[in-house]
């Protein structure tokens, strides 16, 4: 049985407002901001949350030393794909892998470093 719920999950970054830009433009939804920080709000949930770290260093992939400890899955329709690759890079992501001959997914990073995937799935 389980003792707690997801509530968010909480990355950090040098610039908490920026990076939620990014996602927003990536997934939708509306940014809150506060002194705390920033969030992606979708409808009346919060999605992700964002967290001023000083001295952020980011994460590398692949790298044992400087390990990305997290990342996310994005999914959008196969065919959408090829699309979504250049919006994101045109928003500053930056591509760390093509996924090879798999043409299913791409690996990339945000503005901030952290890890992400677009995932193509067939609908």
């Amino acid at each position: 049985m389980a003792i707690a719920t997801l509530g968010v999950v909480v990355l950090d970054c040098p610039d908490p407002q920026a990076l939620a830009g990014f996602y927003a433009r990536v997934l939708g939804g509306e940014v809150i901001s506060d002194a705390d920080g920033s969030a992606l709000r979708q409808g009346d949930r919060m999605v992700l949350a964002f967290q001023y770290s000083p001295g952020y260093t980011a994460p590398e992939w692949p790298r044992a030393d400087r390990s990305q400890q997290i990342h996310l899955d994005l999914e959008l329709p196969l065919e959408e794909l090829d699309a979504a690759h250049e919006q994101v890079v045109g928003w500053g992501a930056k591509l760390l892998d093509d996924g090879g001959g798999d043409r299913s997914w791409r690996v990339f990073a945000d503005p901030a470093g952290h890890p992400f995937c677009l995932c193509g799935v067939r609908r």
